[in-house]
């Protein structure tokens, strides 16, 4: 047994050692941190810049790189449902819940992901919409399908048509061969919360380099006010609500009345 342990312990280390060591490393830096929602929010379009550096002065940078931008908003739970004609009227007839997946995903690169890396990388480090987990409750078990399941295909178009769900080729440009630019396009929808920024650098078809950053979303002014009001005092929300529809109500009967 401890000749076993002791070999296990060999082989990590090896492994470790030849793993060669990160010669790139990734500096990256966000237009605005914090995204205000107000009564005129018509969505908005923030800038990621970034330069790809040498781990140490006696490291030499490649001629080429790709990248891939990640932008995933918080995660909710998300129904998606089959309509189907039934004696001439549109019903519901099945429906599939998608759990804790992103309500915003964003996918940016300077190419195609298809033609940055071989499938079971893309696979493995999630990159590109089809690659991306969006696991769904099938019965008892929760997990996710393949690309092409109807519902998950279903659910992607209907986010991409609210542009909540992007992929873009030429999100990412490559101003010079080791400073970048990327644009965040954010909807009038955006939900709010908290956000997560994945860089991952790759080069000839393998991940060299990857860091995050993050940004928030949060209704300011007056909108701000009312969330805050219908969150913390749910019954005193509701009461307000109520009186000042039969206060219009009530105006509307005086000043549209027929003598």
């Amino acid at each position: 047994m401890m000749r076993r342990i002791a070999a296990a312990i060999a082989f990590v280390l090896t492994a470790c050692a030849a793993a060669p060591a990160a010669a790139e490393r990734l500096v990256v830096s966000l237009s605005n941190h914090r995204v205000a929602i107000t009564s005129n929010f018509d969505g908005e379009n923030l800038v990621l810049f970034g330069t790809i550096e040498p781990t140490d002065s006696k490291t030499t940078l490649r001629q080429s790189y790709d990248l891939v931008v990640t932008v995933t908003g918080p995660r909710h739970t998300l129904r998606t449902r089959r309509k189907e004609r039934v004696l001439g009227i549109w019903v519901n007839v099945d429906a599939r819940e998608f759990v804790r997946v992103p309500s915003y995903l964003a996918v940016l690169s300077n190419r195609p992901v298809a033609e940055i890396a071989p499938p079971d990388i893309l696979r493995v480090n999630q990159v590109g919409i089809d690659n991306f987990l969006l696991p769904q409750r099938i019965g008892p078990d929760v997990a996710d399908t393949v690309p092409d399941d109807p519902y998950r295909v279903a659910f992607v178009r209907l986010s991409s048509q609210q542009g909540l769900y992007r992929e873009s080729g030429a999100g990412v440009t490559f101003l010079t061969p080791t400073v970048f630019r990327a644009a965040v396009p954010l909807p009038a929808v955006v939900p709010t919360g908290a956000y997560a920024i994945d860089v991952k650098l790759f080069a000839d078809g393998a991940l060299v380099a990857r860091t995050s950053s993050a940004l928030e979303v949060v209704k300011a002014g007056f909108e701000q006010f009312i969330a805050e009001a219908a969150r913390e005092y749910g019954f005193l929300y509701g009461l307000a609500t109520a009186l000042m529809a039969l206060l219009t109500g009530w105006l509307a009967s005086v000043i549209f009345r027929r003598d």
